[in-house]
């Protein structure tokens, strides 16, 4: 069981944050709101789930249009595929597959474009591109270029657990309390971000569902993921399609539509302000269930 535990307690304004984009505009997550839906925009040949769909630009497009008419509240791109086993990408073929997309999106988009990267070069050219939020799997550890990079264009950024690399992340994930190991590295990833000038207040958090993790660690953290509220910073959940489900209903990825609802409902319900994911629609409607059960605006 996990030495780490938080009283189980309604949703208030201590959970309300407001975030700076680049651009001059807001990011309001929690409070009142529904769960924000992050909408999954894969630009690669590999990912796990939708590998090779919408590598042709207009294609790219074409779905981040979809997902944001949808609902979406921010659209997350991504050109390096971060499955169990992947190796890094070069910058040069990152660059390729999600600028010309970030391009074609920002002037046409009302919703923020996350780009998911951990290279600070790559950030910099998508930011330049009309990007506003940066998604580092690392918690910037990868880039000793990336902290000061955010830190100088005030971005958004979300840091995320992993143990070990995509590479090797699978192979004998060990930890002695899950809960508490993901929560204490999150706490000295946001000190040390501050430490390099990143305003706290531009801060997400992520435990990394299926980084590094068994099972069995992923539902110890989905179970418990109230003890995270106590970093008092918004809390990311990616559960969508992933090993997990697959675990427990014995079917492909694109087959884990429900699951990954059932997983949404769960973190909406201890304290996630949002919710990564391919399906949108589906999401979006979870989420409104939701904030109508918790007594929140919903429409």
């Amino acid at each position: 069981m996990s030495e780490v535990r938080s009283a189980r307690t309604p949703l208030s304004v201590r959970d309300a944050y407001e975030l700076t984009l680049p651009n001059g505009g807001r990011l309001k997550l929690g409070g009142n709101r529904p769960v924000c839906v992050m909408g999954i925009l894969n630009v690669t040949p590999d990912s796990f789930s939708d590998g090779g769909m919408f590598r042709d630009v207009s294609k790219a497009a074409a779905h981040a249009e979809e997902m944001a008419g949808e609902g979406a509240g921010v659209i997350d791109i991504g050109g390096e595929s971060t499955r169990p086993g992947a190796e890094f990408l070069p910058e040069a073929e990152q660059l390729a597959r999600v600028i010309p997309v970030i391009r074609r999106l920002a002037p046409r988009l009302r919703a923020p474009i996350s780009i998911d990267t951990t290279c600070a070069g790559v950030a910099r050219q998508a930011l330049d591109a009309g990007a506003q939020i940066v998604n580092d799997i690392s918690a910037l550890r990868q880039d000793a270029a990336m902290a000061p990079l955010v830190a100088e264009r005030d971005a958004p950024v979300v840091l995320m657990h992993m143990q070990g690399q995509p590479r090797d992340m699978q192979e004998k994930p060990f930890y002695r309390d899950v809960v508490a190991e993901v929560r204490n590295f999150l706490a000295e990833r946001i000190a040390w971000a501050i430490a390099q000038g990143i305003a706290a207040e531009q801060i997400i958090v992520d435990p990394g569902f299926g980084f590094g993790k068994n099972f069995d660690h992923n539902l110890a953290l989905l179970r418990d993921l109230d003890a995270l509220r106590s970093l008092s910073r918004p809390i990311l959940v990616g559960t969508s399609r992933k090993g997990m489900l697959g675990h427990i209903l014995g079917v492909p990825p694109p087959e884990r539509v429900f699951g990954t609802a059932a997983t949404v409902a769960a973190a909406a319900e201890r304290g996630a302000a949002i919710v990564r994911v391919h399906d949108v629609r589906c999401a979006v409607h979870v989420v409104k269930v939701m904030a109508a059960i918790q007594g929140k605006a919903w429409n």
